[in-house]
């Protein structure tokens, strides 16, 4: 029996589920499995790259969430922002902070509750790391025109759309 290696992983998975499962639609994972193949293989990009300056992509993260923030944030707000569970968030501030990258406040409203901002140096950390983030992007999007990044945005959009109430 010889394998079809045409195409990309999603290609390659969908002839292999045919030629397994024929009965099976797996016309979704066309778009899914592209979706969450991309989503890795870009955040395995971004994980190595950030090596460098010894930050983890969960990290970087945390601290971007509270780098676009007008205002210090629960830890409750980072965990939703960054779809991390409550205790990466706790794990992930503990070492920003022991770092000095991000600092705990108390909040005036509840004692009980911590907010946390970015220390200048955190802030400096994600002014120069963020712009090579963006560069990344840019270049895996680069084989598409401008007319074609919109078009994907908007179609990922309506998908998004529909993930985000579910999640």
């Amino acid at each position: 029996m010889t394998v079809d290696v045409s195409g990309d992983f999603v290609d390659q998975a969908r002839a292999g589920w045919r030629r397994v499962r024929p009965e099976l639609d797996v016309s979704s994972i066309e778009v899914m499995g592209r979706i969450s193949r991309i989503g890795a293989l870009a955040s395995q990009r971004v994980e190595r790259d950030l090596v460098t300056v010894a930050v983890s992509r969960a990290e970087f993260d945390v601290l971007c969430t509270l780098a676009r923030s007008d205002r210090p944030l629960r830890a409750s707000e980072v965990t939703a922002a960054t779809m991390l569970s409550g205790a990466s968030t706790t794990k992930n501030a503990d070492k920003l902070a022991r770092r000095g990258l991000v600092e705990r406040l108390p909040w005036e409203r509840d004692g009980r509750v911590v907010l946390m901002r970015l220390t200048p140096l955190g802030e400096e950390l994600v002014n120069r790391e963020f712009p090579r983030f963006l560069d990344r992007d840019k270049e895996l999007l680069a084989g598409l025109s401008a007319g074609e990044q919109a078009q994907l945005a908007a179609l990922l959009r309506k998908v998004s759309e529909r993930v985000e109430p579910a999640a």
